[in-house]
């Protein structure tokens, strides 16, 4: 198992593992020890953000800090971080407690995006921000370089429609609640009056949100 996991490890990563224990936490649910991935994910979540804030500062010179923001955003969502764990491989990995497991939090937005976080946290602590942005740049690298442009929020892109057609603003309500509190899973409703109406899940509610926007936005456009 040790073997599997340095060799995961510095495939994925391109890194060598000084110290297993370190990616092994990194890897472990709260449902499975109090050594868990949170603070990791603390650390790892803010050198993600720089990292990515960096790149676009470099990459777009002319663009103002606005669209950079909504870049920023799209690309370090917990969406997005979990789209990132599934490509590499961390449900492989991942250490849960069973019932964590049997509750599906092997594909949690939550867990997986905050996984993503964590290992890039083990990633710098060992190798430095050099060793972080390397990984970064190789996981990221299609998402970052295909973004044509700043994209917009999809709430705020329906807000806009709405606006644009004379339409009340987009009305959000929680239609459903279901999972336990380490993997839940919300249903959103999305109502402009007179134009329709869209549902999406999410594991967040703002997460829900946005899906249902997006949803909605599909359906009028």
């Amino acid at each position: 198992m040790a073997a599997d996991l340095s060799s995961w490890i510095r495939e994925t990563f391109q890194h060598e593992p000084g110290d297993l224990a370190l990616f092994e936490r990194a890897l472990t649910h709260g449902s499975q020890s109090t050594l868990n991935y949170e603070r990791l994910e603390f650390l790892g979540d803010r050198i993600l953000g720089l990292l990515v804030a960096r790149w676009l500062f470099v990459l777009f010179p002319d663009e103002p800090e606005g669209k950079l923001s909504r870049r920023l955003n799209a690309l370090v969502s917990g969406g997005t971080c979990a789209e990132i764990g599934r490509a590499i491989g961390v449900p492989t990995h991942l250490r849960l407690g069973k019932q964590a497991r049997d509750d599906g939090a092997n594909d949690s937005d939550n867990v997986l995006g905050d996984v993503v976080e964590s290992l890039i946290a083990a990633v710098f602590l060992e190798g430095g921000l050099e060793a972080a942005d390397r990984f970064v740049r190789s996981a990221w690298g299609d998402r970052v370089l295909q973004q044509q442009r700043a994209p917009l929020h999809p709430k705020s892109a329906l807000q806009e429609w709405a606006a644009a057609h004379n339409r009340r603003p987009p009305v959000y309500e929680i239609t459903n609640r279901a999972g336990p509190h380490h993997a839940p899973r919300f249903t959103i409703t999305v109502t402009i009056k007179g134009a329709g109406e869209a549902s999406a899940e999410g594991s967040s509610k703002q997460d829900a949100e946005t899906a249902a926007a997006r949803a909605l936005l599909e359906k009028l456009q």
